[in-house]
């Protein structure tokens, strides 16, 4: 069963999904706080990089580097490169992943890089990317790139 935290980053993946957008959801939280959760919005904002780690941390706002060395950033989907390269810029120790079948993004490097990582394999946030890619294959390979 998953976490409230989890349980928090998938429901912002629902809320991608009921906007029309991809389902990936994720929360930053701090001191056992969330204070910061988004979803990706790229396709409702027209946006290159709304994925949902980075719209958790725009919406977290501004923080002394401090708050981000405290904090985990939980996300329904294993980070891609440009997530996992704000994860490393700004000193976030720990990810937790809801899954990684899906898509595997930049683990390694978070992992060389000193980060800590674990994958919970949540039944939830399989189903919600799997639907997702049958559905909408072309919209999920510009997502990530491809």
């Amino acid at each position: 069963m998953a976490d409230e935290f989890l349980s928090a980053a998938i429901e912002e993946a629902k809320k991608g999904r009921a906007e029309g957008g991809i389902p990936i959801g994720s929360v930053l939280v701090h001191r056992g706080r969330i204070i910061g959760r988004g979803h990706n919005r790229r396709v409702q904002k027209g946006s290159a990089i709304l994925h949902g780690e980075m719209d958790a941390l725009e919406n977290a706002g501004r923080q002394p580097a401090s708050v981000y060395r405290e904090s985990v950033i939980y996300t329904t989907l294993s980070p891609c490169s440009m997530c996992s390269g704000a994860i490393l810029l700004y000193g976030i120790p720990r990810v937790v992943i809801g899954e990684n079948k899906t898509f595997l993004g930049e683990e390694a490097l978070l992992k060389s890089r000193g980060v800590g990582i674990e994958v919970v394999q949540d039944a939830t946030c399989i189903e919600l990317m799997r639907a997702f890619i049958a559905a909408h294959p072309q919209l999920w390979n510009e997502d990530i790139g491809e």
